[in-house]
This record gives structure tokens, C-alpha cells and sequence, in this order.
């Protein structure tokens, strides 16, 4: 049977230890301004001047964690807001992200449409798609990016193992692959 396309960034799992997660996040901060999306699921670096970005594809940076959601005021409602994604270029001084940012996180991702993701494929490094997400669900469409794995430290996840759901196949694409953050800030040793 053929796995379902569905593209949802990193969707935070359980811990690398096999105990629940619980729902553990933290608070960060977004500058006003800033000219990129960032959606549910999407892997967020931090920058100079205590904020976060979003990061993107094939890029050695450290990851802090996957983006959550916000709050902000609206600048044009001047309402408090919540949002699934940050809309790029949002004029607030308020933005708070909530960011799944434990080392130990691992994360359910789609492999992607392009190759069968297999066991063989399994405790390899990868880079995840730049792929923009839904402005009407808030949702990422990142994907674990097939071309770019191997076993170079600089590759931002790494892939544990396969989905036990029974409706996931690695017979075909689009597999949903259990992975953690390979190059995590809080355990890279490096500032910025």
C-alpha cells in the first residue's frame, strides 16, 4: 500500500530515551520585521541580538528546535495573537516563538516523494527540504531530503528509525522516518 504524501515538518514524538515528551517547549524571541515564514514544524537557529530564525536547507548551523507556534500583538488589530506560523515581515515587538528545543527530542518527518526511505537508511545524517509551509494551516512542508545524507556531522538530523505505524511502508514513498537534531545549539558548545 502507498503511503500518504502528507508533509508536516518535524512533529515532535517522544524523547531519544523512549519516554513521553509531554508537550515540553520554550519561549524565544522573533525580531520585528523579520522577512521570512516560519511555520509549525519548520527547524528554527538562533542569531546576534537573542532571536531565532528560521533555518534553512543545507546549511551546517546549529538548530536551537522545531518552531511551535507564536503570540504577538497585530499590528493592525492591535489584538493579542496566536498563530501556528510566524507571517514574515510582521511589525511587533512582542513576538514570542515557542520552540520544542530538548536535545534528546525526536521527531516524526515524511521522507519525502522522491525515494523509498529504507532501513539501510537508517542512522544516517540528513538535511531537510527548504520547502515553504500552508499559510492556511500553519503547517511546515519540510521533508527529510534524500540527496543530501551521508555521514557528515554537518547534516542537521539524523534519521533512528522507521514509523511503526501500520499504515507507514517502506515499500514506497513518502515513509515517515523517526529522527533527532544531530546539530543541536545546546549541545554544539558554540555561541553566536
Amino acid at each position: 500500500m502507498a503511503n500518504v504524501a502528507e508533509r508536516f515538518g518535524l512533529r515532535p514524538y517522544r524523547k531519544l530515551d523512549g519516554t513521553p515528551l509531554v508537550g515540553a517547549q520554550n519561549r524565544y524571541t522573533i525580531a520585528a520585521d523579520y522577512g521570512t515564514n516560519i511555520f509549525q514544524g519548520d527547524l528554527v537557529v538562533p542569531v546576534t541580538g537573542g532571536n531565532i530564525e528560521r533555518h534553512t536547507a543545507n546549511n551546517s548551523t546549529s538548530v536551537i528546535g522545531v518552531f511551535n507556534g507564536c503570540f504577538y500583538t497585530d499590528p493592525t488589530t492591535k489584538k493579542p495573537t496566536f498563530s501556528n506560523f510566524y507571517p514574515a515581515s510582521t511589525n511587533a515587538s512582542d513576538i514570542t516563538a515557542f520552540v520544542v528545543d530538548d536535545p534528546d527530542a525526536v521527531f516524526l518527518i515524511d521522507s519525502g516523494a522522491t525515494t523509498n526511505f529504507t532501513r539501510a537508511d537508517i542512522f544516517q545524517n540528513y538535511s531537510v527540504t527548504n520547502a515553504t509551509g500552508n499559510t492556511d494551516t500553519g503547517i511546515s512542508e519540510v521533508v527529510l531530503d534524500m540527496a543530501n545524507s551521508g555521514t557528515n556531522a554537518s547534516f542537521v538530523i539524523q534519521a533512528i528509525d522507521i514509523s511503526q505505524d501500520p499504515n507507514n511502508s517502506t515499500a514506497s514513498t513518502n515513509a515517515n522516518v523517526l529522527v533527532r537534531i544531530n546539530k543541536h545549539f545546546y549541545r554544539d558548545g558554540t555561541g553566536v
